[in-house]
């Protein structure tokens, strides 16, 4: 056996920063500390008077929930990883010898942040770090949501009515609620699927329609930086335009809005007229008839600029994998809010990648 030497660690780490370390940039770009704020407000800890074992530091555990967000980790996998990962161990700022978070203390910590709602002050404190660093949210912006996948849940007929009424089944033990997510909903996920290069029938593809279990992620970014500047949670039913006016940002400093169909309303419209913004949103289809060419012609000068948005949604639900694990629309809101957040973390890395000196 090869006895580890002295230096082995710092040789490991040294080798990972020169294949390019993502938590490394991660962490020399974001100022973590300017949370610290937001989460003792949140946390609430006492002063310790009585003794016992101190808690994790706040900033730490708030890592940890940036390392679930960006890499799709549950709680069990999350205290795996840490423990076996040195770039995770070096991101949290924890040594071979020191204390890792267990499960049950991410857990709690997550919902102490549910409990005190703090995900929108954490969102918005960095946001306003964003502006304050030259990042104002320019040229724009670009609205739309996607659909988030959660569990299914297993119930009856009756159960479903009660619930879509806004109840929960009598029947119920308070173990089986604190299961049930009773607030995810079903939709209906369409698109077009291209045929064969064979098929006499590629141009037209093949529609499809797939059932979807769970919530909305409804975002807005700016068209300069495309970074998320307003969020919003609903479930999955709900309609696409129904946060519209809540995820127009008024610090954007130009005036055109663009989004997809969906959100094309009179009530919109004038939300956007009585704001002095610009509608770029995509012209709907007369029923039975023919785009005019006008409408035509405008739709597809604006769907190259509104395709930014699908960009960010790719991104967290392909490379961050976001899936909500949790249980009532208050945790899917904490869930979907730090990957948000975390999308920005690494959208900002790549920013300010591009300007550093070569």
């Amino acid at each position: 056996m090869v006895q580890r030497g002295f230096f082995d660690v710092d040789d490991r780490l040294a080798a990972l920063s020169a294949a390019g370390d993502p938590l490394e940039r991660l962490s020399a770009v974001v100022d973590f500390a300017l949370f610290r704020p937001v989460l003792d407000a949140a946390l609430a800890r006492s002063d310790r008077s009585r003794g016992g074992r101190p808690p994790y530091d706040a900033v730490l555990m708030f890592k940890v929930l940036v390392l679930q967000a960006l890499y799709s980790l549950s709680d069990d996998a999350c205290e795996f990883q840490i423990r076996d990962r040195l770039s995770f161990m070096r991101f949290l700022g924890l040594g071979l010898g020191d204390r890792v978070p267990d499960a049950k203390t991410i857990w709690l910590f997550r919902e102490q942040l549910v409990q005190a709602k703090a995900i929108e002050k954490l969102f918005a404190g960095f946001d306003d770090a964003l502006h304050g660093s030259g990042y104002l949210a320019m040229g724009g912006q670009i609205i739309d949501a996607t659909v988030v996948a959660a569990p299914r849940q297993k119930l009856s007929d009756e159960e479903k009515v009660t619930i879509k009424g806004g109840g929960t089944p009598g029947h119920w033990s308070p173990a089986k609620r604190r299961q049930k997510d009773t607030d995810a909903r079903w939709t209906i996920k369409r698109g077009r699927r291209k045929r064969s290069e064979a098929s006499e029938m590629k141009a037209k593809g093949v529609e499809i329609a797939v059932p979807v279990f769970g919530y909305k992620n409804h975002a807005g970014i700016d068209r300069r930086h495309g970074l998320i500047r307003r969020w919003e949670v609903t479930s999955a039913a709900a309609h696409d335009s129904r946060p519209f006016e809540g995820l127009l940002d008024p610090r954007n400093t130009a005036s055109p809005v663009w989004a997809d169909t969906a959100y094309r309303s009179k009530r919109n419209e004038a939300a956007m007229a009585k704001r002095g913004l610009v509608s770029k949103v995509h012209f709907r289809k007369p029923k039975n008839k023919d785009l005019p060419a006008h409408h035509a012609r405008a739709n597809a000068a604006r769907s190259p600029v509104r395709s930014a948005v699908e960009h960010v949604f790719a991104g967290q639900k392909h490379r961050m994998k976001l899936f909500v694990r949790t249980i009532g629309i208050a945790r899917a809101k904490v869930k979907i809010g730090m990957v948000n957040l975390a999308y920005n973390f690494s959208r900002l890395a790549w920013l300010e990648a591009r300007v550093a000196p070569a």
